[in-house]
């Protein structure tokens, strides 16, 4: 099916919504993007690009963008985090060469694909926040809180957790409170640090981070049970207070970098289901965190987002009609996505082992990563291997 001139209305400038929006426009197809905010700012803090992301960043152009914007990962350090005693060493640049691990800050990633969307033709209409998806008619349509309606003849929702396009699809959804809360900030990095991610493992808690921009920062993710809930939002600040009172067994270490916290993000953790039901029969369809909204166990958010965005694109060049091509999509793009999600609900238990479980599991780690560390990479390779560009 030839995409040239086709109409696509994509909902949502985030990673997989200007991925995808790079992609069909490299293909002929003319992308509006709908932003509900009214500029494109440097939010959220730091992220991970797996080699299963990077080779999507690498066939969209965009190699050079994303070495520029980026930390090479040399390493994850597995370290205890009451005492800082190394629990096992993954030497990613030994042992996987030739994969790209990547480090950057949410917001470089989104500008470097911003620059390659708006570079392929993609038009970006800002301070357009939709208030309804109606798949009901011959055409998806969206309308805008200013009452405007707009009606296309693809309708692609990247528009996150709270999207409307999956309610459209699947009606109303109740996810569930994991128990679990995340601190999320940035604070500058120590001149030398390794260019390496550290996850410090305690009872009921773990703390990851890795350095952004050249060294020049550090992001900080810090993760603890609890029963009080919390707000499923990215945009909720918290007292530094309370991030150093539940981490306050952990090393000095891990406790320096917490005591330099000013105005930490925090974020409720919910699990949601990966969605049912991902394309409609006029030519709607979901994805990123609108299909699969997952843990950050795995640090695969954005990668996942990356692949919807190719397998996508691809689908609907490769097959004759637009409904055989989305379901050419949900078809290959559910199996996977509902593993990666099971994969990162497992992780969220490992890292926060306590008692007996906690030292049979900490000696396993030491020994397996003296002995045999390319095996405990291996356990992923169906993860970081898989390169959607291949078809």
């Amino acid at each position: 099916m030839s995409l040239i001139g086709r109409s696509v209305t994509v909902i949502g400038a985030g990673v997989a919504g200007l991925a995808v929006a790079r992609a069909l426009a490299l293909r002929g197809a003319s992308v509006t993007v709908l932003e509900q905010a009214d500029a494109i700012r440097e939010i959220g803090a730091g992220l991970q690009i797996s080699p299963n992301g990077a080779c999507v960043l690498r066939a969209l152009g965009l190699k050079e963008a994303l070495d520029a914007a980026s930390t090479r990962a040399e390493a994850v350090q597995l370290v205890d985090g009451p005492t800082g005693d190394p629990v096992a060493r993954l030497d990613l640049a030994r042992l996987r060469p030739g994969q790209g691990y990547h480090f950057l800050h949410r917001a470089d990633l989104i500008a470097l694909l911003l620059r390659g969307a708006e570079e392929a033709g993609v038009t970006l209409r800002l301070l357009s926040r939709v208030a309804a998806v109606d798949l009901s008619g011959p055409k998806p349509a969206v309308t805008l809180e200013t009452g405007e309606r707009i009606e296309t003849g693809l309708l692609i929702g990247a528009d996150g957790l709270h999207s409307h396009t999956r309610a459209a699809l699947n009606g109303a959804e109740q996810p569930f409170f994991t128990h679990q809360v995340a601190w999320r900030a940035v604070i500058p990095c120590e001149p030398g640090a390794a260019p390496a991610a550290e996850v410090h493992m305690g009872p009921g808690r773990h703390l990851v981070s890795y350095p952004l921009r050249g060294g020049t920062l550090r992001n900080i993710v810090a993760v603890e049970e609890r029963q009080k809930w919390a707000e499923e939002s990215w945009t909720l600040r918290d007292d530094p207070i309370d991030l150093r009172l539940a981490f306050e067994g952990f090393s000095p270490r891990a406790r320096g970098w917490l005591d330099q916290v000013q105005d930490p993000w925090l974020w409720g953790l919910f699990r949601h289901k990966v969605a049912e039901t991902w394309v409609s029969p006029n030519g709607a369809v979901i994805l990123g965190d609108a299909a699969h909204p997952t843990l950050p166990f795995l640090a695969q958010g954005a990668s996942m987002g990356l692949e919807d965005a190719w397998v996508l694109a691809d689908a609907l060049s490769r097959h004759d009609t637009p409904r055989a091509a989305l379901l050419a999509y949900q078809t290959t793009r559910k199996p996977r996505t509902s593993r990666i999600v099971s994969a990162a609900n497992v992780n969220a238990r490992a890292y926060h082992l306590s008692g007996l479980p906690r030292v049979i599991g900490h000696t396993g780690l030491r020994l397996l990563g003296r002995v045999s560390p390319g095996t405990m990479l291996s356990r992923f390779d169906w993860l970081y291997d898989h390169d959607v560009t291949l078809g």
